[in-house]
This record gives structure tokens, sequence and C-alpha cells, in this order.
């Protein structure tokens, strides 16, 4: 266990930062953790909703059983018993076009014998069509999906394009092909034990947040909300000194720091950093209302205007990715339209619509289009050795979600004090 003498100074408390802030604590450093907001979490927390009357996450995040960095977060946290047990990894599909329904359902281990039973597979798909995706594996870094996969494909439509929208936040005619090639290799390529469906409990404050929170408080790190970091100061080799709103912070010679702040933040602060800048939105719906008889906690609709729908406690919430013609749309129109496929795929009454809140991201995580990739840094800043970068915008080799962030901050963290004992499941 490292036990520097000197402070790692943490800026932003999001995913990416906790991950950090965790992982050196963990590791008997000393941590102090700066975050500009008043809580926090990031783009991954929980509020009440007053006029609904209920909590929400203010987005939809899924996580998988095969998401190890996360999963040793939460581990390390003592948060894993805030989720849903995983159970089968199965995940039902509503073609709202034709009215067709199916359950994707993969194999345990790594030979994907499931893709030769029909039951298994998408209507419409052949055996032979799944393996067609090993052409993303030899793409180009310029190359796009559409460039490796037949867009006419039923697969492509049913499966491939749904999956990518949603991990990539981009369209499949501009998603990188490598990038999508990495997350099937990590969940399906891995089979049904990378591939089960884990939702919290409560809310994404409860399971990411909170338990981080405390966690960092047994192991007396200090944690300063209200902290908006102006500039920073370095010499040839190092970061010198953090200016806050309030108070400058100088670095001694066996302090680090991290900054794990929004890409566009970063790029104000680092001299000379480029970082992803083509951001594109994402719309949550949340609906007070109670589920379907048998709703699954999660599901994929193919055909209208939702794309993803997650029961939880008292609410149905829907996600739409990419989601750029639908973020000038009034709310209470955009509130119907995604009630009605909702109504549509599980037997629930299109009128009237329950009360909702609409929650648009406009610029919810960087485009995952090979143009932004190329922008993407590395967590070694250039040029100072005591200073390191974190954030889903860093390349992990992952899009920006849970897992990225939360890899990027254990990548950091084991720069500064070496390997990371106790994280089986990570690998930077």
């Amino acid at each position: 266990m490292s036990t520097g003498s000197g402070t790692v100074h943490i800026v932003g408390a999001g995913l990416a930062g906790l991950a950090t802030a965790v992982a050196l604590a963990k590791a008997g450093r000393r941590v102090a953790l700066y975050e500009s907001a008043e809580h926090a979490g990031g783009r991954c927390r929980s509020y009440f909703d007053a006029e609904l009357g209920v909590r929400l996450d203010n987005g939809n995040h899924l996580l998988l059983s095969g998401n190890g960095s996360a999963l040793d977060y939460l581990e390390m946290t003592g948060a894993l018993g805030t989720f849903e047990p995983p159970g089968e990894a199965a995940i039902p599909f509503v073609d709202l076009t034709s009215g067709e329904r199916w359950v994707l359902r993969p194999n345990r281990g790594v030979v994907p014998w499931w893709v030769c039973c029909a039951g298994r597979r998408v209507p419409g798909s052949r055996a032979r069509d799944y393996l067609a995706a090993r052409r993303l594996k030899s793409a180009g870094a310029e190359e796009t999906i559409v460039q490796r996969l037949d867009p006419a494909a039923p697969l492509f439509r049913r499966l491939w394009e749904p999956v990518a929208v949603a991990a990539l936040n981009t369209s499949a005619a501009e998603g990188s092909a490598l990038l999508f090639w990495r997350i099937l290799a990590e969940t399906l390529g891995k089979g049904a034990d990378a591939c089960r469906p884990m939702l919290p409990r409560e809310g994404l404050s409860e399971s990411f947040v909170e338990p981080a929170l405390t966690m960092l408080s047994h192991h007396g790190a200090a944690v300063r909300f209200g902290e908006r970091l102006r500039a920073m100061e370095f010499d040839d080799k190092r970061l010198t000194r953090l200016d806050f709103d309030d108070e400058s912070v100088a670095l001694g010679s066996a302090d680090e720091a991290v900054l794990a702040v929004p890409a566009a933040i970063a790029a104000r602060l680092v001299p000379g950093l480029d970082v992803p800048e083509d951001h594109a939105p994402i719309v949550n719906a949340h609906y007070r209302a109670a589920p379907a008889p048998g709703m699954p906690l999660l599901a994929g609709l193919i055909g209208g205007t939702a794309e993803w729908v997650f029961r939880k406690h008292g609410v149905i919430s829907v996600t739409v990715s990419a989601a750029d013609r639908l973020t000038d749309q009034p709310a209470d129109m955009l509130a119907a339209m995604l009630w009605r496929d909702v109504a549509v795929a599980f037997g629930l009454p299109a009128d009237p619509v329950p009360p909702g809140r609409i929650v648009k991201e406009r610029r919810a995580t960087f485009r995952a289009t090979p143009a932004q990739l190329a922008r993407r840094p590395a967590s070694a800043a250039p040029g100072w050795n005591n200073f390191r970068l974190a954030g889903d915008y860093v390349d992990t080799g992952l899009p920006a979600t849970i897992e990225g962030a939360i890899r990027s901050g254990f990548a950091a963290a084991e720069a500064i004090v070496g390997r990371l004992r106790g994280l089986s499941r990570y690998s930077a």
C-alpha cells in the first residue's frame, strides 16, 4: 500500500473524480477533492422532483455485469448491495413497426453458440450475420460502423444500430467502427456473464455517489463543495498552484493533482490541450406511472422515437441518444410522443399521458466519431510530472460511459501509486 507523504488534489467530483479519490484513499494516499457544485456525481446523480413527488435519476445509465471497473468501484465503496440482483442475460426488444417481440439471450462462455439457435437470435437474422461483426475488429481509425456492417440487414436495424447509438451517442453512419468493436468485445464477446443488466434499487446517487463520499470520509479525505477552479499555474515540469474563487492552493514538492472536470473546462485550464469538441444531446423522459404487469427492468424499442425504457420504483423512464432531432421540440409534445411508444410496447393506456418530466442534456457526451476520438487526450498530460487527467473524454478505449469515466479515474490513480491492489477486473 502506498502511503506517499504528499496530498493528491483532485478537481471534479463526478464519477471520474470520485473513482480517482476512492482508489487513492484505499491505497493510503491523502486526498483533497474539490467540486464547483454543491453536490457530487456530475451527470450521474439523483434528485427529488417536487412536482412529480418522486426521486429521479438525472439520466438513465445502464450498467452491465461485464463493466469490471464500475463493479470494482462499487465493491470498494461497499455499494454492490444497492443494486437489484442481476438476473438472466436476457434483453427484450419490441419492434413498434411490425409488433414483433424477441429476447436477446447470449450463452455463457466466449463461444457464441447462441447465434445458432433461432429462439435466441433477433428475428430475421442468421448466424453468419452475427459473425460478420468481426469485420469491425480490423477497421481503420477513420472507418465508421456502416462502412463495416451492412445497414440493410435486419440485424443492423434491430441490434447493431440501437446498441451503437446508445453507446456512442452518435449515428451508426458516423460512429467509430473500431470503438464499437471494443464495446461488443467487452459485452457480447464475453458471453452471458458480461451481459446481465444491473440497475440501482433506489437511484444513481444512492449507489454511485453517497457510498463513495461515506468511504472517503472514513478514510479522512477532505471533500469541499462550491470550489470553482479558475486557473492553474505550471512551471516547466510541474503543476504548482490551483487558483479557486476564494483561495489559492500551492502544490508542494510531494503533492500531485488530477483534473477531472468536463472536457471544455479542461481545455480552458490546461495549455495546449486538445479535447473532443462535438457533443450530442440525450433526451430522457420520466413518468410517474405504474408499470404494466410483467414489464421488464429494461427493454429496447425499435421503429419509434423512444429507444430504451427503464422500469423503476414508481417511475417509467425513456432514453433517446443522439437526440438532435428532439431538443427543440416542446416538452409536452415530447412527453406525449415518447409515452405513446411506451404504451404501444407494453399495453398501457396512451391517454392521458401520465405526469412526467422531460430532461434535455444538450451536451451530454461527445459524439464517438473517428474525428472526435482523434482529439481524446491521454491521462498523462505531457510536460508535467505531477499532473493527470481523468474524465469520460480521456482516451480509455471506451466511449463516454460510466465504465469509461471510472476507468479513467483508476488509470489516473494507478499512475500515481503504481498497480492498484484488489482490482481483479480492472485493465487499463
